[in-house]
């Protein structure tokens, strides 16, 4: 008789219990996450719940006061921002970090070098780094933007901006993407498209998706984590949270 055995998830980044405190403020109490492979994790809440100083800290931007971060099975906890995006973790903002005046291409194909730095082959012209180029090739591609490869990134509509920021972001070549609103400021035809990407990037990604627009978390998120007041009050799948009455008290309303 075959007996069918389901493979593990795997966890790429966890939070242990984190805890972070400004002064007498506790903006994150006791917070636990774990993002795997293959799903989108939204992170939901109302202004000053703790959403983005969670992102900040698994990110690296500062430590938690308590708790622990893990990724790809190491504690990265006092490692900062620079030494975590070289290990697998990258992340976007709620401000678009593009550079304005260059390229489609040329910024992908920056961010990339960014990452391989290669100071001992200062006399080698950066722009005809194999691996940087093809790097930027495929992100350029894999984000939607190949139509727009040689167009200055100032030019982009806004929904564009936000593809290429994850398309520098994946030009880091991450495991982890950690994103933050992806979706401000978007129409329904761009967040449509952005979905459909984040929909192909989880298939090799863990991701967390910090967002506002709750009809795109529940189309989009595997598991959806609620915080109110820098404490977690649910976590679970998408039909759970919606039927959960301490979550509609809190957040949704009639949602």
């Amino acid at each position: 008789m075959n007996i069918a055995t389901s493979k593990a998830p795997e966890v790429l980044l966890r939070g242990h219990n984190i805890t972070r405190r400004w002064g007498g403020l506790v903006a994150l109490n006791q917070v636990n996450v774990e993002l795997t492979r293959g799903t989108v994790h939204a992170v939901i809440g109302t202004n000053g719940a703790g959403k983005s100083t969670l992102i900040n800290i698994l990110s690296g931007e500062f430590p938690p006061s308590d708790g622990r971060v893990e990724l790809l099975g190491q504690d990265v906890t006092l490692w900062q921002q620079p030494r975590r995006a070289r290990a697998g973790l990258g992340r976007s903002y709620q401000r678009n970090t593009i550079y304005p005046s260059f390229s489609v291409f040329e910024n992908c194909r920056l961010a990339a070098q960014a990452s391989q730095q290669k100071p001992w082959q200062w006399w080698q012209n950066a722009q005809s780094c194999q691996h940087s180029c093809g790097i930027a090739e495929g992100v350029v591609a894999r984000s939607g933007l190949t139509g727009s490869r040689n167009i200055s990134a100032g030019l982009l509509s806004h929904g564009q901006k936000r593809q290429l920021e994850i398309a520098m972001c994946l030009a880091t070549q991450p495991q982890v993407l950690l994103l933050d609103e992806p979706l401000a400021g978007m129409g329904a035809e761009e967040t449509d498209r952005m979905l459909a990407m984040l929909q192909e990037l989880k298939t090799d990604h863990a991701i967390l998706l910090v967002e506002h627009d709750m009809d795109a978390v529940f189309r989009i998120a595997d598991c959806v984590t609620v915080m109110v007041n820098g404490s977690v009050i649910a976590s679970d799948t998408p039909a759970a949270i919606r039927s959960n009455p301490q979550v509609q008290t809190a957040y949704l309303g009639d949602h």
